[in-house]
């Protein structure tokens, strides 16, 4: 049994199929090498805070610390040890953060290329890699930053590159490599579990649609789903051993559960239709394109034979990004493989059509030409972030007052004024400060929008939160009165504001300020901080315990 996923494309003479290769590969050569210029620019942007959760994670995994033991958060703990792994390799900065998510993205570019080449000819590949490499680094989905969801598709892309390849060779081992893969997306972060549904799905329906005996089917599915079963299975031994998994548990799953409950189908439709226009953005020539591929499988019949897969591939795409319904910018990067691929597949038909259609051959290239165009656009309106503002400048424009280039100075001079095992805790949602100033956590909470939450166990949430500080005696208090650090709610428990400011009174005393503002940030320290009055609404206090 075999399954040739490339059978509609046509088929040069050798020569000619050598020096497309040759052609496609060093065209996506080219396209990994502006892309790590890019990034490598970018690279000394401060973390935000979904890269500062990752990064302390995986600082604290450096040291022996297991996840969910001082970091609590919903996410599954695969991105956390990417990160560890990160951070060995670059050096715990952001710099290094921000090296190592460019190699795993440039590892997708290649992969979302070999994807497109299979699918569809040399074109499609280095169309489909191209895109994904710009579309992934632009600020309307925030990818220039760590997300979890670069590395859930680099594991998805891996596992569905190799599904494809058991397909075709019928090699048990493929499918069980295919499924580990794509149970390590899952472990990435949760959507990832929807590119293991489709990878177990396009197997079955593959399966069937050739006549292969139940039997038989039923063997390549098992091994798949043992595949992909077993990373999971493995993280909850792991955390078992550790002593962690009960708290991994509530987080992962009780909670988790709660917060993609929270918003209603309505909400969630209102949300998609004002995200989805601005995560287009000035990539919108590559999207008509791509929908343009959408439209190939309808008329044309050659093409047909790759619907279920382009289009369940798509479809299971824009499922991971829905859990939830809160269409966060970042979430947007799940679809990209897909969206590129159709866009490969676009580009690469509409060459073949011109080309047997048209008397003037050089036609052919048209549709490229236009993918140039629509990329050159894409580049152009961003060529100030892309090339030329600095990583301050950049982090400004992009999200606005939130204090994460003040984090690096606090971080600094907390590390400088307190003891290297001291504890420091973070009022507010900023875990960003933990990993640069190489100081543990206080308390679990590194972040405090879940306890701002309208759902059943906020209040539960805020009483552990002050007993775990108040158990602990940080040296250093960081209160972050930035509202995009809360997210408080209409109907917000209170409780852990009211408590912090008596407990803040009578155990610290204040000895630094932020003073945010859109042009430049006003520090004070020391003596200087006591009597200074803030002039903004953005504000980052530091105090450190009183010695009586």
């Amino acid at each position: 049994m075999s399954v040739e996923i490339s059978e509609n494309v046509e088929r040069p003479a050798a020569p000619t199929l050598v020096k497309s290769r040759r052609i496609a590969y060093a065209l996506i050569t080219l396209v990994l090498v502006l892309n790590t210029a890019i990034r490598f620019h970018l690279r000394n942007i401060p973390l935000q805070r979904d890269e500062g959760e990752y990064a302390y994670a995986g600082q604290l995994m450096l040291q022996g610390v297991p996840p969910y033991k001082l970091a609590y958060n919903m996410k599954l703990p695969g991105t956390y040890a990417a990160y560890a792994l990160i951070l060995a390799v670059f050096g715990q900065t952001q710099t290094g953060v921000h090296l190592g998510v460019l190699v795993a993205n440039a590892m997708t570019v290649f992969l979302v290329f070999l994807l497109g080449f299979r699918l569809a000819g040399a074109a499609a590949g280095v169309v489909a890699g191209a895109s994904y490499a710009l579309l992934s680094v632009g600020t309307s989905m925030l990818g220039f930053s760590g997300h979890a969801t670069h590395f859930v598709m680099l594991m998805a892309m891996v596992g569905i590159l190799l599904l494809l390849e058991a397909l075709e060779k019928d090699r048990l081992g493929l499918f069980f490599g295919s499924g580990v893969f794509l149970g390590l997306a899952f472990v990435m972060k949760q959507p990832g579990l929807l590119f293991t549904a489709f990878g177990a799905l396009f197997l079955l329906w593959t399966e069937r649609r050739q006549g292969v005996e139940w039997r038989a089917v039923t063997a390549r599915l098992g091994v798949f789903m043992i595949g992909a079963a077993l990373p999971f299975v493995l993280t909850c031994l792991w955390l078992w051993r550790a002593g962690v998994f009960r708290t991994f548990w509530f987080w992962t799953i009780s909670y988790a559960s709660q917060y993609a409950t929270n918003w209603g189908l309505s909400d969630g439709v209102r949300l998609f239709a004002t995200a989805f226009p601005a995560i287009v953005g000035s990539g919108i020539g590559i999207w008509i394109i791509a929908a343009l591929g959408i439209t190939l499988f309808a008329w044309d019949r050659k093409m047909r034979t790759q619907a279920p897969f382009v289009l369940g591939f798509l479809l299971f795409s824009l499922l991971a990004v829905c859990p939830g319904l809160i269409f966060r910018e970042h979430y947007f990067i799940l679809m990209l493989p897909a969206v590129s691929v159709l866009a490969g597949i676009a580009v690469s038909a509409g060459m073949k059509i011109l080309n047997l259609r048209s008397q003037d051959k050089t036609l052919r290239y048209a549709p490229a030409i236009v993918f140039v165009l629509a990329v050159g656009w894409c580049i152009y309106s961003q060529r100030d972030f892309f090339f030329e503002d600095d990583p301050i400048t950049t982090c400004r424009k992009i999200y606005g007052g939130n204090p994460f280039p003040e984090a690096i100075p606090i971080a600094d001079y907390i590390e400088q004024h307190t003891s290297q095992n001291a504890s420091v805790v973070v009022l507010g949602s900023e875990p960003e400060i933990y990993f640069y100033a190489h100081r543990h956590s206080a308390t679990g909470y590194i972040y405090t929008y879940g306890l701002m939450e309208e759902q059943k166990y906020a209040l539960q949430m805020q009483q552990q939160m002050i007993s775990e500080v108040e158990a602990a005696r940080p040296e250093a208090l960081v209160w972050v009165n930035v509202r995009a650090s809360w997210l408080p709610q209409e109907h917000s428990k209170n409780l852990i504001l009211s408590w912090a400011q008596e407990y803040v009174h009578d155990h610290y005393e204040l000895t630094g300020v932020a003073d945010i503002h859109m042009t430049q940030t006003d520090y004070r320290w020391g003596d200087d901080a006591k009597n200074y009055q803030p002039r903004s609404n953005s504000v980052v206090f530091v105090f450190k315990r009183k010695t009586s």
